[in-house]
């Protein structure tokens, strides 16, 4: 795992009123989602057909819904739970004192080819 700092501080990121946000870590672009004062990072598009997974909402459970198809998935694992099979990439977050990380596979040497 090789983790990347995406910000300072919460406040430093560009939060929508969804609660939701787009952010670089490590040359990849994330979702950050805020829910009941937890952080949490997942791919930013949709599996299903690329919605951008931060223009959707939040649900009172803790499901991303995808603004598209409304296909909704688990924060906490990426599960689908609106029955259609589809899997979100989660990433683990991590609030350090000195800011915001988001954790990112080590593909290592092979990543490159």
């Amino acid at each position: 795992m090789v983790w990347h700092k995406i910000a300072e501080n919460e406040a430093e990121l560009p939060w929508q009123d969804n609660n939701l946000c787009l952010a670089e870590a490590g040359g990849k672009t994330v979702t950050l989602a805020k829910h009941n004062g937890q952080l949490f990072s997942c791919a930013h598009k949709c599996p299903h057909a690329s919605g951008i997974m931060a223009d959707g909402y939040i649900n009172a459970t803790g499901q991303i819904t995808c603004p598209l198809h409304r296909y909704r998935f688990d924060l906490k694992n990426g599960r689908n739970t609106s029955g259609e099979g589809y899997f979100l990439k989660t990433y683990p977050v991590e609030i350090r004192p000195d800011g915001i990380y988001i954790g990112l596979e080590d593909k290592g040497f092979w990543s490159l080819w």
